[in-house]
């Protein structure tokens, strides 16, 4: 993942809506400017670069896609940005004591997050055609499913005859629109021989699915350039300390992409059904005194260190 390799002298801080962009200008050796707010359009955008001149690096959190016209006009000026994630902002903003909420507020604290933890921060890279298609059809289809459950969950209490009938005819069409995004999903990754590849790999490991080697293909394309323990972390399965004094807590599982570790609890559950040397590991916990939810959870760190060292290995060989 890149990085800046010095400190930043100037950095912006967006906070993004649907209409508009609110922007403000930290400079390293001064307190920030008054926030200035602009239309969230590549016109607009390209405008208001231009004016400012000298930019080492913009910060934004993600808006459920709003933040993508910014993102673009960004790299398209070879100027450093950074997404943040949400929670760490928040945890940030709170630090100060602040707890009233605006966008001038919330965009001031963004350039002063990139401008003190700039060493930390990992650069955006705009994902390929392929994997921003991918990751679009796999976000449908959870959207799909959970409207699925939804209404089977009411389809199942007391209602009318008519009640029954739309419960029915909205499964249906809900059930033809989930296969309609498998069918793309599969037709996609055929067509990309990257994705295939990558696809296949992961497949071949005894847990994962199509669905689940698709979802993490989505959502965790770093998978094949992290570290061992980064991997863990980021999908969220890394065990996480609780002790304090003589306290010793229980290791718990959390932060990271929740998507990717419901995922990898199924993943898992199946792995340890399966015939395999992940079924072996989890015989071998459960024998040794491990809960069946702590060994579950032992699997979900195994499955994702061998989905990314096997697609290093494969990264090594298509270079």
């Amino acid at each position: 993942m890149p990085t800046l390799h010095q400190a930043p002298e100037i950095v912006l801080g967006f906070d993004v809506s649907k209409d508009t962009l609110t922007v403000v200008e930290a400079h390293s050796s001064s307190s920030s400017s008054k926030p200035c707010v602009i239309d969230n359009t590549a016109v607009a955008i390209r405008r208001f670069l231009k004016s400012i001149g000298r930019i080492d690096l913009a910060v934004c959190e993600p808006t459920g896609g709003h933040e993508h016209v910014l993102l673009v006009e960004l790299m398209a000026a070879g100027i450093a940005c950074h997404r943040v994630d949400a929670l760490k902002v928040k945890a940030f903003i709170r630090s100060f004591g602040t707890l009233a909420k605006t966008d001038a507020r919330d965009a001031k604290a963004l350039a002063q997050y990139g401008k003190d933890r700039w060493e930390r921060l990992s650069l955006f890279l705009p994902p390929a055609a392929d994997r921003r298609m991918l990751t679009a059809l796999v976000a449908r289809r959870e959207d799909l499913v959970a409207i699925k459950v939804a209404e089977q969950n009411r389809s199942k209490g007391p209602a009318d005859k008519v009640i029954k009938a739309s419960l029915a005819a909205m499964l249906k069409a809900v059930v033809g629109q989930i296969e309609a995004i498998e069918a793309e999903i599969k037709a996609l990754i055929e067509k990309s021989p990257q994705l295939r590849a990558a696809f296949r790999h992961m497949q071949s490991l005894p847990g994962v699915g199509t669905v689940i080697a698709a979802t993490l293909l989505a959502h965790m394309p770093e998978l094949g350039t992290l570290q061992r323990r980064q991997a863990a972390s980021l999908a969220g399965v890394a065990p996480h300390a609780n002790d304090s004094g003589q306290f010793k807590g229980h290791r718990t599982m959390r932060g990271g992409r929740s998507q990717v570790r419901r995922h990898l609890f199924m993943a898992a559950l199946a792995a340890s059904r399966a015939k395999g040397p992940l079924h072996d590991t989890y015989q071998r916990l459960v024998r040794n005194g491990k809960k069946r939810i702590v060994a579950i959870g032992a699997l979900m760190r195994k499955i994702i260190v061998i989905l990314n060292a096997r697609l290093r290995d494969l990264n090594a060989q298509q270079s």
